[in-house]
């Protein structure tokens, strides 16, 4: 059985295997063999052995280790199930997909916090322990903010079932206003639902912390309310429209919707009223040109949302480098002006490496969906760059150039051909050598 324990932020991204005899003598203090310094630190990381397992000796690391990398994978196997095109679109579970990205998201950041706590331990520092950590096995036990991923849905069965007590206490019918209306009460006002202009937080990105704050992405709202009218047996179809996603029943009158009662429509009030806003595109829609939108299978919502955890991510990532493009290198790759480049640590900047992680992740069940997007194969490509992993990126950027228009593909050639040299160079100073190849 293992144990969610939240500790300090994940400041590393490679894993190391500590033993419980082991510690690091520090060059700035003068120890004099002080064995009382020793025992208590012996004391403390005994019993801190039984709060991270990764700590207390080889062999629990490299099972620990093992079971984190499965259970990765699960979550992962069980995402592409749940989105696999072998299914029919409606039998998709927008809700369960999205829980599923957050199970395999936060398995990694796990990880991550309990190998930075090993270490932060092994050098004598204290590290909190959680009192209530939840023991789990399994995806499906894993605990996200306290509940689990069947825990979850059931959240948004009982989201469903006050919806349905609100009907049944005003002696209401299922006419279709009355519906929707009831809805936006137990959404927006009792449970206060509201969306996050910017996103700033994680917990705006993933379901369930959504569900738990009441605070999120658009997009995630939107999902909340389909799933919702879902359980209640009403179909809400969405589209993009410019920058938004607009969510709507699925009527053959949708005048109805646009029907403004108590200062706003019907229609406002399920979009956080960017309908409203004059600078969007969603202003000028009406009943008839609703009818005339592209309607966005569960697929493409699934989609959307992870698009914007990449965003997200990437942001996150590039924070220390201001106005970071993604495509920036390939550029620089195409610029016969520039100075022949020394390929150095310099000229692939530093990004947090959790968030890049998370980013790349997120782009990997991107492409699950949408495997010949060349666009997003030449970004996933080049995350994989900024994540040093020269070999990977050759190979996701090579794939590109067979789908790419072929302006864009003659940039990534160029580009591609520095990538071989550079992973020249890894293997030129991994035998030892210290000077730099120069790229013409």
């Amino acid at each position: 059985m293992l144990c969610t324990v939240y500790c300090m932020p994940a400041a590393s991204m490679v894993s190391q295997t500590f033993a419980a005899d082991h510690f690091f003598i520090r060059y700035d203090h003068h120890h004099h063999h002080d064995h009382k310094d020793l025992r208590r630190w012996r004391s403390r990381t005994t019993a801190a052995a039984s709060a991270y397992p990764l700590f207390s000796n080889p062999k629990a690391s490299s099972s620990r280790h093992k079971f984190y990398q499965e259970a990765l994978k699960t979550a992962r196997d069980k995402f592409a199930r749940e989105i696999s095109f072998q299914s029919e679109d409606k039998d998709v579970s927008l809700a369960k997909a999205l829980l599923y990205v957050a199970a395999e998201d936060e398995t990694f950041m796990v990880f991550n916090r309990e190998i930075d706590a090993c270490s932060f331990l092994n050098e004598g520092i204290n590290v909190c322990s959680s009192s209530n950590a939840r023991e789990w096995d399994s995806v499906e036990q894993m605990p996200l903010d306290g509940k689990t991923i069947s825990e979850w849905l059931s959240e948004l069965d009982a989201i469903a079932k006050e919806v349905e007590a609100e009907l049944v206490s005003r002696d209401i019918g299922c006419h279709l206003v009355e519906v929707l209306q009831a809805v936006n009460l137990v959404l927006f006002e009792l449970r206060g639902f509201k969306r996050s202009p910017v996103l700033v937080d994680s917990k705006h990105s993933y379901l369930h912390l959504v569900l738990s704050s009441g605070c999120g992405s658009a997009i995630l709202l939107s999902i909340i309310y389909i799933e919702v009218c879902r359980r209640l047996g009403l179909t809400i179809v969405g589209s993009r429209v410019g920058e938004d996603f607009l969510i709507w029943p699925q009527t053959t009158y949708p005048e109805e919707l646009f029907k403004v009662t108590s200062g706003h429509s019907l229609f406002a009030v399920v979009n956080g009223r960017c309908d409203e806003d004059p600078r969007s595109m969603a202003s000028d829609l009406t009943g008839s040109s609703l009818l005339g939108l592209e309607i966005a299978s569960n697929r493409d919502i699934v989609g959307i949302a992870l698009a914007n955890l990449i965003r997200f991510h990437w942001k996150c990532a590039s924070r220390s480098n201001l106005g970071l493009m993604l495509t920036s290198p390939l550029r620089h790759a195409n610029n016969a002006d520039e100075k022949p480049n020394k390929i150095d640590k310099p000229n692939v900047p530093l990004l947090r490496p959790q968030d890049l992680k998370l980013a790349i992740m997120a782009s990997e069940r991107l492409l699950i969906l949408q495997p010949h997007n060349w666009a997003l194969r030449r970004d996933h490509g080049m995350m994989l760059y900024y994540n040093r992993e020269y070999g990977k990126a050759v190979q996701e950027l090579s794939i590109c150039m067979a789908f790419a228009p072929e302006e864009e593909a003659e940039l990534l050639e160029l580009f591609v051909e520095k990538l071989h040299l550079m992973r020249l160079e890894s293997s030129w100073k991994s035998l030892g050598h210290t000077a730099s190849m120069t790229v013409k």
